[in-house]
């Protein structure tokens, strides 16, 4: 496995320790519609939430949640939207980001609840 996709997935497996630590329950991670995949779905306070996690070395060039464009977006949100149609879910949804930095003490995690809205078109 090449050095960035080891670094993504111990970034997600961060972010579901995280997340778990905090109260959420973790219904899927790496769920996939078609080409589109979902990194974390979650249930926390009566919410469905998609989770967006992105892990970079460092954050010399962009932090990692700018890396989220307006067509990402729009992806999650057709994915999300098959999710909630696949399982009959009935809840309110919401779109986190978690981005994870590695540190030389460990991670830097930084959440961002209700991180952007669903596109009206």
């Amino acid at each position: 496995m090449a050095l960035h996709n080891e670094l993504g997935k111990e970034g997600e497996n961060r972010a579901i320790n995280y997340l778990t630590q905090h109260g959420y329950k973790i219904l899927h991670t790496n769920w996939f519609f078609e080409k589109l995949e979902l990194d974390i779905v979650a249930e926390e306070n009566g919410w469905l939430v998609i989770v967006e996690v992105k892990t970079r070395s460092t954050e010399t060039f962009e932090h990692p949640e700018e890396a989220i464009t307006n067509a990402k977006i729009r992806r999650i949100v057709t994915a999300a939207d098959a999710y909630i149609h696949t399982f009959q879910i009935d809840l309110p949804t919401r779109f986190d980001v978690v981005s994870v930095i590695p540190t030389r003490n460990g991670y830097r995690i930084d959440h961002i609840i209700d991180a952007f809205m669903s596109p009206v078109n």
